[in-house]
Formats: C-alpha cells, structure tokens, sequence
C-alpha cells in the first residue's frame, strides 16, 4: 500500500457517500466476476441481480449527495443517475424476454459509462477518491 494513501477522507465522509461508495465499489467487484462467469448460468443471474441492485443503489444514492451543485443542489451527474435507472429496467427487461443482445449491450454501455467513466471523474482533484489515493 502507498504510505500517502489513507482512508480518512471515506471514513470521515457523510453516511450516504461511504454507502454510495461501497455500492460503487461492490458493482465493480461483481463486474469482473460476471464477465469471467459463463453467460445465463445461475451464478451469472444471481450475481448479476446483485449488480443491478447494487447499480441502482448506487443510482439513488447520488441523489442525497450534493457536493456539486449547477441545478438547484444537482448537478448533471444527476441526470446520469436517471439514466442508469432506465437503463437498468430496460436491460433487465431484454433478458427476462430472451432478448440478449440488447441485454448485453446496454450492460456492456453501463458498465463503461456509469462504472468506468463516471468512476473516472471520482478520482479528479478535490473528490473524495482523489483524496484518498493522494494521501488526503
């Protein structure tokens, strides 16, 4: 482990972004288990229902997180927020009517947008998670 890293800035942070935080992190972890699992196995479904939930708690969670405030006390990551949440209905719809190509696709798309680039952002100056790998 880096000597500057330090988990401070989590552990002190506000109940919600600690939560926000390990939905965020729990999805990533289920990520990597899903995409080495055969696909349609009950491990996949199971592991991927925790996702989903997982997602989308991560989703409403951001609601009660107001750091960056552009709209009143949101902000467009807000909007991505809502977006996951459609997004999360549509693709469990498209794998419970056998349609596993859009299922795929827009698991893959959340999986980039909302995981990998959205995550991204998590680690500019000033956030939290810059925070914790600069050491604070």
């Amino acid at each position: 482990m880096d000597p500057t890293m330090t988990f401070d800035p989590i552990l002190n942070a506000s109940p919600v972004i600690q939560l926000h935080t390990a939905f965020a992190l729990a999805a990533v972890l289920l990520t990597f288990a899903i995409f080495r699992l055969e696909r349609g196995t009950r491990i996949h479904k199971t592991l991927g229902r925790i996702w989903v939930l997982s997602m989308a708690l991560v989703a409403l969670s951001s609601f009660w997180i107001s750091e960056i405030q552009i709209l009143g006390r949101f902000s467009p990551i807000h909007l991505l927020s809502v977006f996951v949440l459609v997004q999360l209905f549509f693709a469990v719809r498209a794998a419970r009517r056998g349609d596993i190509q859009r299922h795929r696709r827009i698991m893959r798309g959340m999986v980039w947008g909302a995981l990998v680039v959205a995550g991204a952002f998590t680690f500019l100056p000033g956030r939290t998670m810059f925070q914790i790998i600069s050491g604070g």
